[in-house]
């Protein structure tokens, strides 16, 4: 082809691409190629730098006009960083979990380290990545810079963020000896009853539900305690649903549900357990029918428990917080929890695109309050306090 052609067609080019997006400029090439005939499509080439078979796809969509207006061809354009890794997602909220702040009820969280920081660590782990895709991925987990808020009087415990460290590596020592990791707590209770509950749904226009003006409980229809064990490995739920009251002995109760119900099948030669827990309410570090009944627990079973308490005023870093309450809570929400059913129905329904499922059942069981443990009997429980902050960690082993 003649060179003066070429260089006419390269000069159109130029300022034309600037405006021009990959198809646009694909059917402009195609258009020059078509033509120019025989030689046109190498020509175009050497004056565009558009490749031939790009320039060949542009003659048949000429040729063969579609109603797309898609620009690229389907699962066309750079591979996203979590499609070429599959495992760095997983790799990143390791890196971040231990640090991780926020309310777990709104599922906006924040990260304590920077950008760079966390991207040396992932590329010391051999992942590929960099500030502007890192930026993009923590975004897309719900994650945002956040700064300082004068908001709290007081100082936070000398040894939290020491016993933060203590249980995230429990926790993999746990997991890499195949044994149960569990999160505990009580949900907030609940009335039953058309009450109005936070949140809103998609209603037709003008007709919300209409409820109850007060919060006086009923009586006929009581309420609903739903205490949660969350499987932090396998990413699973389990709700009991009580309808007395939130004590020690209905806190291991739920835990023995569960061990029955999910726990012993799913870890069938399991030899010791890790509850991690608040350091108050029914599962108190301090509370000691709590303890009680999880000696009764072990004996039963024949299983060693571990315990480590999140230190005061920390309950929202409690796993069982922003992995499955603040989802249960999105999911009701808006909905008045008419009945019992309800309640389980809502619960067991929980899911989320990180592959999260939720059980539910019904403690029907009358827990009594005020049960009062000696001192001697506390002493035969025989806890044994672990060399850091024992009282906040502990271990129950089996006795024969």
């Amino acid at each position: 082809m003649d060179a003066s052609i070429i260089a006419i067609i390269s000069t159109k080019a130029i300022p034309l691409f600037h405006f021009f997006d990959e198809r646009q400029k694909r059917l402009w090439a195609a258009t020059e190629a078509s033509a120019l005939g025989r030689g046109g499509i190498s020509a175009v080439h050497i004056a565009t730098g558009l490749s031939r078979d790009a320039i060949r796809r542009g003659i048949k969509e000429l040729q063969e006009p579609q109603t797309t207006t898609r620009i690229r061809q389907s699962g066309g354009g750079r591979k996203t960083v979590t499609e070429i890794n599959a495992t760095l997602e997983q790799d990143l909220e390791q890196l971040i979990s231990p640090t991780t702040r926020g309310c777990p009820m709104n599922p906006l969280r924040w990260t304590t380290k920077s950008l760079r920081n966390l991207v040396a660590e992932l590329q010391q782990m051999g992942h590929k990545i960099g500030v502007t895709a890192l930026r993009k991925l923590l975004k897309a987990q719900g994650y945002s810079l956040q700064s300082n808020r004068k908001t709290r009087d007081g100082e936070s415990h000398s040894d939290r963020d020491a016993q933060f460290c203590y249980i995230n590596e429990k926790t993999k020592e746990f997991i890499a000896d195949d044994a149960s990791v569990i999160s505990v707590d009580t949900k907030k209770k609940e009335n039953l009853g058309n009450y109005s509950n936070k949140g809103r749904e998609y209603q037709p226009k003008k007709q919300p539900v209409e409820t109850k003006m007060h919060d006086f409980p009923d009586e006929e229809l009581g309420k609903a305690i739903p205490y949660g064990i969350y499987d932090v490995e396998n990413n699973e739920g389990f709700v009991n649903v009580g309808i007395t009251s939130d004590t020690a002995e209905f806190a291991v109760n739920s835990i023995e549900t569960w061990w029955n119900k999910v726990g012993k099948v799913r870890f069938p030669n399991a030899k010791k357990l890790l509850i991690t827990a608040d350091c108050g309410g029914s599962n108190g570090n301090r509370t000691r029918l709590w303890k009680k009944k999880l000696r009764e627990f072990c004996n039963k079973y024949k299983i060693d428990v571990t315990v480590c308490h999140y230190p005061p005023g920390t309950s929202k870093w409690n796993k069982i917080e922003h992995k499955l309450f603040s989802f249960i809570s999105k999911n009701w929400r808006g909905r008045p929890l008419l009945d019992m059913a309800t309640v389980v129905n809502l619960i067991a329904n929980t899911k989320t695109a990180k592959g999260l499922r939720v059980r539910c059942v019904v403690d029907e069981g009358n827990y009594a309050t005020g049960i009062k443990i000696s001192d001697k009997e506390l002493k035969l429980l025989d806890i044994t306090p672990h060399d850091f902050l024992g009282e906040w960690n502990y271990t129950i082993k089996y006795l024969e």
